[in-house]
């Protein structure tokens, strides 16, 4: 298969050495999706010093942001999810690029105001190397708001290499399982660890579950979420794909840490 190729732009990252962990990109808003936010609260370890379960992190979205007041079931979630020890990210959309500096800063306000949020979610995040310097001045401005924030930036593709300075995970790959089996990786990923880097795939048969762990353990990723769900054509995007838990949620959540069905 193409992931097991080498390019001369493009080569294979270090095989994860270390476990993976889940980042699951954003369920659907807890009234819709209560089955979802309560597998995150059994998945997501006992807190309080105990060892931390296989959910690295979740994201936040209540209206494509924090929404224009505090939602009362959203902060019921969001202050259970926390104790668990999962980090909470608020979901920020950067619009590629094209979102203004200072709407995004009083997003980022709401979510650490109403939600307590330990970091954000960057999603559309622009990848070319101009927009760099105003995708830094954000994530510097974020980690100002906020000691220890925990910054993800939802690229999708491999952005130029100087994002990985602005955040603590980019996400490199989000896209359908048709795409990722015959992904291949940027080369200047290899100078980084597996926990910097995040692939999402929708559209994953349960039969190749296994194939595709072992996609993202060779390609160098620390963080998956893979769903058998898929984005509908017409939307323009994947996130209805991640809004409802997978099919094999228990048999995805066993092959990455302790299982959860007990």
């Amino acid at each position: 298969m193409s992931y097991l190729t080498t390019p001369t732009d493009i080569t294979r990252a270090p095989a994860g050495a270390g476990p993976l962990h889940i980042g699951v990109p954003g369920f659907a808003h807890p009234l819709l999706a209560p089955t979802e936010w309560a597998e995150l609260l059994r998945s997501g370890g006992s807190g309080h010093g105990a060892a931390p379960g296989p959910v690295h992190w979740a994201v936040l979205n209540v209206s494509n942001g924090p929404g224009a007041r505090p939602d009362p079931h959203c902060l019921r979630s969001a202050a259970r999810l926390r104790e668990t020890g999962v980090r909470l990210l608020g979901h920020l959309d950067m619009g590629r690029g094209a979102r203004p500096f200072g709407e995004l800063v009083s997003d980022a306000h709401r979510y650490l105001e109403w939600y307590k949020v330990d970091g954000f979610w960057m999603d559309r995040c622009p990848t070319d190397r101009t927009q760099l310097p105003e995708t830094r001045r954000i994530s510097t401005t974020l980690r100002t708001l906020l000691d220890d924030a925990y910054l993800v930036l939802g690229h999708g593709t491999h952005p130029c290499p100087g994002y990985a300075e602005c955040a603590d995970q980019l996400v490199t790959f989000a896209g359908p399982w048709a795409d990722y089996r015959w992904s291949q990786v940027a080369e200047w990923t290899a100078d980084h660890p597996p926990e910097r880097f995040c692939h999402l795939v929708h559209g994953v048969p349960r039969t190749h579950l296994d194939e595709a762990l072992r996609i993202a353990r060779w390609q160098g990723a620390g963080t998956v979420y893979f769903t058998d769900h898929r984005a509908a054509a017409a939307a323009g995007t994947a996130g209805d794909a991640w809004q409802s838990l997978p099919g094999y949620w228990d048999e995805f959540v066993s092959r990455i840490g302790p299982g959860v069905s007990e």
